[in-house]
């Protein structure tokens, strides 16, 4: 009578690790795209990515590097202080946008531009990302908000 209760926990045991590790399995599989690194653009300069890894960058839009192209194409520069790099993007930019304030932006680099699938900006005159505050603090050029 002991052995078949032993046989039967045991049985259990392992069906419950196989179905932790096939539910390990598909969350992985289904995380696979939905995982974006960040870097700052002196990480960006010092080694470049490859071209078909999706990434974000984040950091101040430069100032006077923003140019409106044809259409909805943008350009501009993103600068953490210690490197700017160049962003292009195409389609309708968030309407706090604006040049010397953070951003975040998700795509990949080809030819040594950034090309944005999204763009995303501060919501308030407080708020940056906490890996663009990181990374200004790191160049020693992030100012904290006066608070009033």
């Amino acid at each position: 009578m002991k052995t078949l209760k032993k046989k039967r926990r045991v049985q259990v045991v392992a069906i419950a690790a196989l179905a932790l590790i096939a539910a390990t399995a598909l969350i992985g599989y289904g995380m696979r795209d939905g995982i974006n690194f960040f870097r700052s653009p002196s990480e960006v300069v010092a080694k470049p990515p490859a071209p078909s890894e999706v990434f974000r960058i984040g950091g101040l839009v430069e100032e006077g590097s923003l140019k409106r192209g044809e259409g909805k194409t943008v350009r501009f520069a993103v600068t953490d202080g210690g490197a700017s790099v160049p962003v292009t993007f195409t389609g309708i930019l968030p309407d706090l946008f604006a040049e010397n304030q953070g951003m975040v932006g998700t795509g990949s680099l080809r030819d040594g531009v950034f090309e944005a699938s999204e763009i995303l900006a501060k919501h308030d005159e407080d708020y940056m990302p906490k890996e663009v505050v990181n990374a200004l603090k790191e160049q020693g050029v992030y100012r904290e908000p006066d608070g009033s």
